[in-house]
């Protein structure tokens, strides 16, 4: 298994972390690493997102959790390898907001694959996470 694990925190309350996460369209506003972007369905368990990175391919992810406002997950089954990737809110003592996301790489090839596949796909979490912050803080 391959992991990797970012984290910020906000002042914008949960509910605004999840009103950016459920409007799927719109989350090339604020995550660079999305050229194209579709729902199929509701933001709930079992709905269906292609996103398409800027000059890649189409990706096929299942929300595989939804628990309105403070977590999702989404999987994209790649063959040998499941990338997992749980999204967190939550409120912390000091009345802040803990935003978390935790991919995991799992399968029969997570040990090959995971060290060359997972820094590319959640290497700009850091980023991601600053800018959904900033879009939850400006609601």
């Amino acid at each position: 298994m391959w992991v990797n694990e970012q984290t910020i925190e906000t002042t914008a309350p949960a509910e605004a972390i999840w009103r950016a996460w459920a409007d799927v369209e719109r989350w090339g506003e604020w995550n660079a690493d999305i050229e194209r972007i579709e729902l199929d369905g509701p933001f709930a368990a079992g709905s269906r997102i292609v996103m398409t990175p800027p000059g890649g391919d189409p990706v096929e992810l299942r929300i595989a959790e939804a628990t309105e406002p403070t977590s999702f997950v989404d999987e994209a089954d790649l063959g040998n390898i499941v990338v997992r990737t749980t999204h967190r809110a939550e409120q912390t003592t000091d009345g802040r907001t803990r935003v978390t996301y935790r991919m995991e790489i799992t399968g029969p090839d997570a040990d090959t694959l995971g060290p060359e596949i997972g820094p590319q796909i959640s290497g700009d979490f850091p980023e991601t996470l600053a800018a959904l912050a900033a879009r939850a803080e400006a609601s």
